[in-house]
């Protein structure tokens, strides 16, 4: 009895610790009113208003999507380029998890906050272009189970997919909290959670391109192919390593006081790394390219407006990068690393919206063009992104050291693990 009466004090102090703190945490760190803020306070609440007048007044009201163009930049840019965008938590996890190359830990806390970030607000653009938004849930609750159907493996990619990058990302919330037992719990589901987030990965991006397999008749023949879920798999590793490496020279000048002393002496031997593999998997990329294009006779559309577009994707947005890749690691130059991977993420864009939008029904006499209210409104989601990832990174241990009592934590379990060991491999010899 009397032990019950302790612990709930003890609880209901914790609790109001916790309030407290989180309290303090929402106050602004730093200037106000700065050129970003007011620009970003713009877009976001003129965003706001449309969405408004979208559920208010339906699709028409704000975009130019019609019956024969279901699928504007909503889709194409925020969800079908913004998923690519978002490789890159995939593939640093299975790089550090996986395959044990520490070097690029001090960035896998940053990347997976990016790549979770991102899920969220491009399925949350998903409820813009749904005619009814409120039938997003049942391929969960299961009134109209699809299962023969791509998107409802996609919808459960999604949703388990975030799951999984949250779980990555909570011992950082954790350790924010002081919540040391929780932290310590939260580590422990890490590799799992990896394993499982690198397998529904793994299996989303291509199946976004699946999804095209059943718009052959609508897709310029120049981007059908029947290998468009590997090129989309494929992709989305040069196309989220290229992210990072762009993400991560932003971070360096706008965070450089919140960065880990380790982060700071290995960034340009970090992105002379993902350098390496961009190029690698560029290279599969074109030569998968060339195959299908050799595969499937297209020539007679290379000499069109459709083949100049589609030249100019592959010279200007595939071998230019690669070449610069290359020139970067030979000549170990960051500077030629970060401009390949902004060329290399303006090809994923138009590779991705060429998909999706533009060689879209490439046959009918007129096109679609987004309005200025669709494209406003994806400015809008895309700067709310920036601001919370600012204010997380600012406030938690994603790009800078954990607190001292997390390697305090970390030594006494690897002084466990050691003691566990040495008993086994006595036992072993006894």
């Amino acid at each position: 009895m009397n032990n019950t009466a302790t612990v709930k004090p003890k609880i209901s102090e914790e609790f109001k610790k916790t309030y407290r703190f989180i309290l303090s945490e929402m106050k602004p760190k730093g200037k106000l009113i700065t050129p970003f803020n007011v620009i970003a306070a713009i877009i976001i609440l003129t965003g706001l208003v449309l969405i408004v007048i979208r559920f208010a007044f339906g699709l028409a009201s704000v975009t130019n999507l019609n019956q024969d163009y279901p699928w504007g930049i909503w889709i194409g840019f925020d969800v079908v380029t913004g998923v690519a965008f978002a490789g890159g938590a995939y593939v640093l996890t299975f790089l550090v998890y996986i395959l044990n190359l520490e070097k690029y830990k001090p960035i896998v806390r940053i990347t997976v906050l990016n790549g979770f970030l991102a899920y969220v607000f491009y399925a949350g653009a998903l409820l813009l272009d749904l005619g009814r938004p409120w039938n997003v849930i049942n391929p969960v609750i299961g009134n109209n189970f699809g299962v023969s159907s791509v998107m409802f493996l996609v919808a459960w990619h999604f949703m388990l997919y975030m799951i999984a990058e949250f779980l990555e990302i909570s011992p950082a919330i954790a350790e924010w909290l002081g919540w040391k037992k929780v932290r310590k719990w939260l580590h422990g589901l890490t590799l799992a959670a990896v394993i499982f987030g690198i397998t529904l990965s793994t299996l989303h991006q291509s199946g976004l391109g699946a999804l095209f397999m059943m718009a052959k008749s609508k897709i310029h023949p120049l981007w059908y192919t029947e290998f468009i879920p590997i090129l989309f798999f494929v992709s989305s590793i040069f196309a989220g390593l290229s992210m990072v490496i762009f993400e991560g020279s932003i971070s360096h000048r706008v965070f450089h006081y919140r960065l880990s002393n380790k982060l700071k002496k290995s960034n340009d031997s970090i992105v002379l790394g993902l350098a390496k593999i961009c190029a690698g998997a560029l290279f599969v990329y074109f030569a998968l390219k060339m195959l299908v294009l050799i595969h499937d006779q297209n020539w007679e559309y290379m000499n069109t407006g459709w083949g100049y577009l589609y030249m100019l994707e592959i010279g200007g947005f595939v071998l230019l990068p690669l070449y610069l890749f290359y020139l970067s690691i030979k000549k170990y130059s960051i500077t030629l690393a970060k401009y390949a991977s902004a060329l290399t993420m303006i090809g994923i864009i138009m590779n991705r919206l060429n998909t999706s939008v533009f060689a879209y029904n490439w046959t009918l006499p007129y096109r679609y063009y987004p309005s200025w209210m669709e494209i406003e409104i994806t400015l809008a989601v895309i700067f709310l992104e920036i601001v919370v990832l600012r204010w997380i990174v600012v406030r938690m241990p994603i790009l800078g050291d954990p607190p001292e009592w997390v390697h305090e934590e970390d030594k006494k379990e690897k002084t466990n693990e050691e003691k566990i060991e040495l008993v086994k491999e006595t036992s072993w010899k006894a």
